[in-house]
This record gives structure tokens, C-alpha cells and sequence, in this order.
């Protein structure tokens, strides 16, 4: 005899579904809409905004969606309240290409420790990482580990960095060898918050609604110091002391500068970068360049209009601009592949390392090392910074560190030596370990130290002595002089060639075809540390 098979119930799993729905929309709520309307108040997007915003449309694939604290009735079988956990993350896509991405939700307790989920923070670092896919921190909050709250909540007090309580800066870490990280700061951040938005390979604030500190104002009023967030973490403080990359005006304008900056870079470092559109002749010649440099060697010119010049039109990327002046860093194109730039600031200090600039030098060499860029040097060094405050900020060390980068650098340079190359820091324009292709214009200054100022000192005894100072201070400087041109320098192939400025794109763009393709994929030796 057959027996009929069981039917399923007509409802199915409806219920549940009906329940994973509601449980989503109180979760899309975040905080309400109480908290909500203050977050807007404040001049800031909520974290659901900011995600749709940073990411291509419709691209978003959450995880974690109702993560959070739920109470439950009597029977411990209905839910009456639930607070979603105060960090929302997933996948997207950044100009077609995949991004992981992770945003604080200030809405939810201010971002306080206490509200988070250890997970929520570290299940995105970790993914990024073992999936080779970059990453977008929107930080707002102190975000992780524990608060002083916690203490009641688990009956003990948190030991840092003890079994189970890792902050996940060892993560963080690591990420920073593997794939770019990009952390934006949108708010109030502090503690492990503020240590996230440092662990990154570019860091923004938004110049009037964000600040950023070690600890806020109250614990360091405590410590008899009283001051206001943005006189202890403004932009102002922490573009200025490189804690942070940039500040922008919005957070428009922070998505928008997050998006560039990746399209330089490739999704991780077993990739090359990807070449972009080309669009600009690479046989370009710019008439400006000639006159670039002026005659007066003590007349500074805009290094600025010179690199805008000689990479693809409208693609420099600056980053640091307002940490260690005396040296430019960004991204460019030339002949639509993408290369790290770096160049002397006459404009400030005469483009001597200090030890700022000294710190950025380092951070961007290995940034550009990290991800296999190759690296166009604009150069024009008067060497080391000297001075009470040189000495007093440790500029031989930090200085040594930027050339010790430099020389153990396995990317191909291509410097061009635009006008001064002085002492030790002069020294370091290119690796020596590498055969780099290195031109000079004929506006090159150099040697072991300027003529200028000099010439007293190396002649001080065959000045004393003369009858006329003045005048044989003049003979020997004249005589010199002659001596001083890069031509001479040309004759002893101490320098490789010397060119017409304005060939300098299509020598550029002839050598970057040649060493794009050079680097080997996967992690460098020497890779960036926040």
C-alpha cells in the first residue's frame, strides 16, 4: 500500500523570514530617529549614508546586519527591544573594482567601546587581508576593546592585549603589507579609534565636524591641561603634526579623495597597479619648462606647476601637503600608468630635510615600495636642515632613516635633477643598490656642500692672508664657478645625461613603459608601518 508523503506546512519558513525582516528594519533605524536627527544636526552623514555614498550604487552586500543586544519577553521567545551593535560592515564596489568596507555608528551610544562587537571590528580586517581586497575605515567613536563602563558589565577589569582581548592593531598591522587601507576620520575619534584612522596608507579628516586625540578633552583636563576637541585634535593640530594625511571640507569631498587615491593603486600587492586611461600625449613638450627655474640661484619657483606639467594632464594626487612642506608626495599617470612622485619644495626651507620632512619621505618611499609603484624623483635638495631646532628634533636620525629607505627600495626610480643636490641628503635622490636612468637640467646645482657660504670656510686661511679679502674672496669664487657647471660634470659621466626640459615627459613616459612591468608581486622586505 503507498502512503502519501508529508506536506510541509503552507506557511513554510515565512515566519522566520517575516522575523529576519523586522529584526533588519530596526537595525537600518540605528540608533533612532531621535539620534539620527542630531547626528544630521551636527553637520554629519549616519554610517548607512556614508556607505551608500562612498560605494558604487547598489553594491553593498552587509554582513553582520543584526548583529546587536535584543531583549526578549517572559517566555524568552518573543523580542521586545534590540539595539544594533554600533558598527555596520560589508562588501562593495569603488570604481567597479571590490572594496571591504567598515563604518563606526555614532548614533548608536556615541560610538562608545561598551556598545561594540569585537567581531564586527575585526571580521573586516581579516577578510580584507586573506581575500587581497582593500579596505575603507569610517571612524567615528573610540570603537573597540573596553571602556570604563565595561568593568561592571563583565565583573573584572580589561586587561590590554590580554587572552581574548586583543584590540586588533595586530591586524590592522599586518593589512598594512598586503592591501591598501584607507580611514577616514568623521567625527570625535579617540583611543583605539584614533589608532585605527593611524594604521592606515591614507588618513582624512573633515576640517569643521571632525577631531581627533589620544584621549578627549575631559581625561586630559584631568591631567590640569584644559583645552576645546579642536584646540587638542583639530585638523589644524593633526595635519600639522602628520597624525593625519588630510582634511577636507566635507565628507563628500573625503569619499571623493578615498576613491582617487585607490584608483592609483592595485587591489593588493600579489597585483600591479592598473594602468589608466591614455589620455595625454606621452611626446608632450611644455614651453614653460625652459624658464622654470630662474637664472638667480636664490630665486625659488613652484616645483608644483613643474610636476602638473610633465605627468598626465590633471592626474597629481597630492597627499601630506601640510606635513613636512619641504618635500611633495603624491600618486601621478604617465602614459596612463600610475607612479609615485616625489620632489623638493623650494618654496619652503629650501627644500631642506628636516626631520617632518624627513618622516614623509620615509612613509610615502615605503608606501610607493609596498604596492610596486615606480618612483619619479623631481629633485632639488640643499640637503639636511641645520640649525638649533634640526638638532632639537632629531633631524640626523629621521633624515638617515628617509635614506636608509631610499637605498634598501627595490621599485625602479627614474630622478631628475631639476636644480640643487647638496650633502648627504643630496646623496640620497636614487638608490644605489639599482641602475636607475638619472637626467639632470641645465639648471643642475651641486656638490658636497653650496659654493654659497662655502668658499669662506674652505679658504678661510688664503682670504686672512690676502691683502685685499674681499677681493681674493672674489677671485677664488669666480674661479670656481666656472667650474661649477653640470657640463663639467657630464664630461666625467658622473651624471648620466643632461636634457632639454622640455623632453622631460617623454623620457618619463618612455621609462615608466620599460619599469612598470619590473617589480615583483607580493609582499616587499620593507613594507609600511602606520
Amino acid at each position: 500500500m503507498d502512503h502519501p508523503l508529508p506536506t510541509q506546512p503552507a506557511t513554510g519558513w515565512q515566519p522566520e523570514l517575516d522575523e529576519l525582516a523586522e529584526r533588519k528594519r530596526i537595525a537600518r533605524q540605528m540608533g533612532g530617529a531621535e539620534r539620527v536627527a542630531r547626528q544630521h544636526a551636527a553637520g554629519k552623514l549616519t554610517v548607512r549614508e556614508r556607505i551608500d555614498r562612498m560605494l558604487d550604487p547598489d553594491t553593498f552586500l552587509e554582513i553582520g546586519s543584526i548583529a546587536g543586544k535584543a531583549t526578549y519577553d517572559s517566555t524568552q521567545r518573543k523580542m521586545v527591544d534590540f539595539l544594533p551593535a554600533n558598527g555596520v560592515f560589508g562588501r562593495g564596489q569603488v570604481g567597479g573594482r571590490p572594496v571591504v568596507i567598515f563604518g563606526d555608528d555614532f548614533t548608536v551610544r556615541g560610538g562608545s567601546a561598551d556598545a561594540s562587537i569585537r567581531g564586527k571590528y575585526q571580521m573586516p580586517e581579516h577578510m580584507a587581508g586573506e581575500y587581497r581586497i582593500p579596505l575603507i575605515r569610517m571612524i567615528e567613536g573610540s570603537g573597540g576593546g573596553g571602556s570604563v563602563k565595561t568593568i561592571e558589565t563583565t565583573g573584572h577589569a580589561n586587561l590590554p592585549g590580554g587572552i581574548n582581548s586583543s584590540s586588533g592593531l595586530w591586524l590592522c598591522a599586518q593589512n598594512m603589507g598586503k592591501i591598501p587601507v584607507v580611514a577616514l576620520g568623521l567625527g570625535s575619534v579617540a583611543g583605539l579609534g584614533a589608532a585605527r584612522l593611524a594604521a592606515s596608507h591614507y588618513s582624512i579628516m573633515v576640517r569643521d565636524t571632525s577631531a581627533v586625540f589620544t584621549a578627549g578633552p575631559p581625561v586630559v583636563e584631568r591631567l590640569g591641561e584644559k583645552r576645546t576637541k579642536m584646540e587638542l585634535g583639530g585638523h589644524e593640530v593633526q595635519v600639522k603634526a602628520g597624525t593625519v594625511d588630510e582634511a577636507v571640507k566635507s565628507e563628500e569631498e573625503a569619499f571623493e579623495r578615498t576613491r582617487r587615491f585607490l584608483s592609483y593603486l592595485p587591489n593588493s600587492v600579489w597585483e600591479l597597479p592598473p594602468r589608466g586611461p591614455r589620455t595625454d600625449d606621452p611626446n608632450r613638450r611644455d614651453e614653460f619648462l625652459i624658464s622654470a627655474v630662474p637664472r638667480e640661484r636664490d630665486k625659488a619657483y613652484s616645483m608644483r606647476k613643474i610636476i602638473e606639467s610633465v605627468v598626465d594632464k590633471g592626474s597629481f594626487f597630492e597627499m601630506s601637503k601640510g606635513f613636512g612642506r619641504a618635500i611633495i608626495t603624491g600618486f601621478a599617470r604617465l602614459d596612463g600608468y600610475p607612479v609615485a612622485v616625489l620632489a623638493g619644495d623650494p618654496l619652503y626651507a629650501g627644500g631642506a630635510w628636516g626631520a617632518a620632512a624627513s618622516r614623509k619621505i620615509t612613509r610615502f618611499v615605503d608606501l610607493a615600495q609596498t604596492f610596486h609603484l615606480p618612483m619619479v624623483h623631481l629633485v632639488d635638495c640643499f640637503g639636511f636642515a641645520v640649525g638649533l631646532e634640526a638638532e632639537t628634533t632629531a633631524t640626523m636620525r629621521h633624515a638617515v632613516t628617509a635614506i636608509s629607505a631610499i637605498h634598501q627600495s627595490t621599485i625602479p626610480w627614474c630622478p631628475i635633477i631639476v636644480r640643487n643636490v647638496f650633502g648627504v641628503g643630496g646623496g640620497g635622490h636614487v638608490p644605489h643598490t639599482q641602475t636607475a636612468i638619472r637626467y639632470a637640467w641645465p639648471s643642475g646645482n651641486w656638490g658636497s656642500l653650496p659654493l654659497e657660504g662655502g668658499v669662506e670656510a674652505a679658504y678661510r686661511a688664503e682670504i686672512a692672508a690676502a691683502d685685499d679679502p674681499d677681493a681674493k674672496l672674489a677671485e677664488i669664487d669666480a674661479r670656481l664657478q666656472r667650474m661649477r657647471s653640470p657640463f663639467r660634470t657630464a664630461e666625467a659621466f658622473v651624471i648620466d645625461e643632461i636634457i632639454d626640459p622640455r623632453d622631460t615627459r617623454p623620457l618619463l613616459c618612455d621609462w615608466v613603459a620599460m619599469a612598470a612591468p619590473l617589480p615583483t608581486l607580493g609582499p616587499s622586505l620593507f613594507t609600511m608601518r602606520p
